[in-house]
């Protein structure tokens, strides 16, 4: 029998439902310095067949478990094997939900990583930096140049 999770937004979703969960280390910028950080974030069964196949990427390991053990009524749970020190990642819950449909979706990506078990033979990478609070600021260089004759009718 399956659980239903109580969300107004996933009358889909069951506590049994498979996701996976993934360590990324990630940068925050402070006062000019950059300070790293480790993030707890779903994995999507399209990233996850992605890193699967040897792209670089920013996570340590990835933990394939079910709703239920990370997320239980209103309350986020630590999963198994993650450090105290990570922290959750912005919008945790609705990417937690918007994840696990895609493996409701894509099932032969359950398949990548078997329920229960960590994977960690990723191409752990910081080589290109996650800087998760990065203001982007827009100048006058940022403008494209265009040609004289652009807008003229010849």
């Amino acid at each position: 029998m399956t659980i239903a999770i109580s969300y107004p937004n996933a009358s889909d979703l069951t506590a049994d439902d498979y996701i996976v969960i993934g360590l990324a280390t990630c940068f925050v910028k402070e006062d000019g310095e950059i300070h790293q950080i480790e993030v707890i974030e779903p994995i999507p069964s399209a990233a996850l067949e992605a890193v699967m196949k040897g792209i670089p990427t920013s996570y340590k390991f990835a933990y394939a478990t079910t709703l239920g053990s990370v997320f239980t009524g209103d309350q986020l749970l630590l999963p198994t094997g993650f450090p105290e020190s990570a922290q959750f990642g912005d919008e945790f819950i609705p990417r937690l939900f918007a994840a696990s449909r895609t493996y409701k979706r894509r099932e032969s990506a359950k398949s990548l990583i078997p329920l229960g078990t960590t994977y960690t033979d990723l191409k752990y990478s910081t080589e290109r930096k996650r800087i998760l609070n990065a203001a982007r600021v827009v100048t006058k260089d940022d403008n494209v140049k265009q040609h004289s004759h652009t807008h003229k009718v010849l």
